[in-house]
């Protein structure tokens, strides 16, 4: 589907799980999280798996492209950023994406309410379907609507809602 060495932006990409194992199949892949903690595991991950990840600390609010993109894809940080916030990254995001680029974007919504571990730091859920609804004028591959159970060390069981999408640039 993409050369080997097709550029890859993983957006929140948090200790880097995504980010690396893209590397490690040839992507050239950059990756940013607001989590200082979150990217010097990464490095430190990259590094042991012998991997090159660009990677940095960076507000999505704040993040200007510099460059085109294969593929874009955003899991679980979208809604921690005002809705405004997140719907202007998507919209310019899809215009740094390459023709027949992928996006794979993953947005917790308000089908529930947030969890109360979570609940101080959301800023957006995404209305029910508000996600599908920006990518529109895309080839939709997949898209999902699930409410799934999570858990932490330290925190009850706790479910959240989510949408996720699949698409690509029809250009």
């Amino acid at each position: 589907m993409f050369e080997k060495n097709g550029a890859v932006l993983d957006v929140g990409c948090g200790e880097g799980k995504n980010a690396i194992f893209l590397a490690s199949k040839g992507f050239v892949v950059d990756a940013f999280d607001i989590s200082g903690a979150g990217i010097e595991k990464l490095n430190r991950l990259a590094v042991k798996n012998r991997v090159n990840v660009s990677a940095w600390v960076q507000d999505l609010r704040d993040y200007s492209f510099n460059k085109d993109y294969d593929v874009i894809t955003s899991h679980g940080t979208l809604h921690f950023v005002a809705a405004q916030d997140w719907k202007k990254f998507i919209l310019e995001a899809k215009e740094k994406t390459k023709s027949r680029g992928i996006h794979i974007m993953q947005i917790f919504t308000n089908r529930i309410p947030a969890s109360p571990d979570i609940e101080p730091f959301v800023k957006g859920l995404a209305n029910e379907g508000e996600l599908f609804k920006l990518y529109e004028d895309w080839e939709i591959i997949e898209t999902k609507s699930y409410i799934f159970e999570d858990e932490h060390p330290g925190v009850e069981t706790h479910f959240h809602a989510s949408n996720k999408i699949v698409a690509r640039n029809r250009k």
